[in-house]
């Protein structure tokens, strides 16, 4: 018997209140070591397909980087 069916076994012995509150348990557990998918790259195509056609037409398509300003140290306060 796996670990998985061990935990359901037991958890059908449990009162509804009780069993609700392992549940919540077992959900923190799975939002606290859950691997999250990277989504940087996904998130970029829909982003880009959201706004493609959107931007007006005098927006620069050719920014590079010597288009960008420098960065300036910020001064001391007093």
């Amino acid at each position: 018997m796996t670990l998985a069916e061990q935990i359901y076994e037991h958890s059908r012995k449990l009162p509804e209140q009780a069993a609700r509150e392992a549940l919540d348990f077992i959900e923190l557990l799975e939002r606290r070591y859950s691997v999250k998918p990277n989504q940087s790259a996904a998130d970029t195509e829909k982003f880009l397909a959201a706004v493609t056609g959107k931007l007006s037409n005098d927006f620069p398509d050719d920014i590079t980087d010597d288009d960008l300003g420098t960065d300036v140290p910020r001064r001391e306060l007093d």
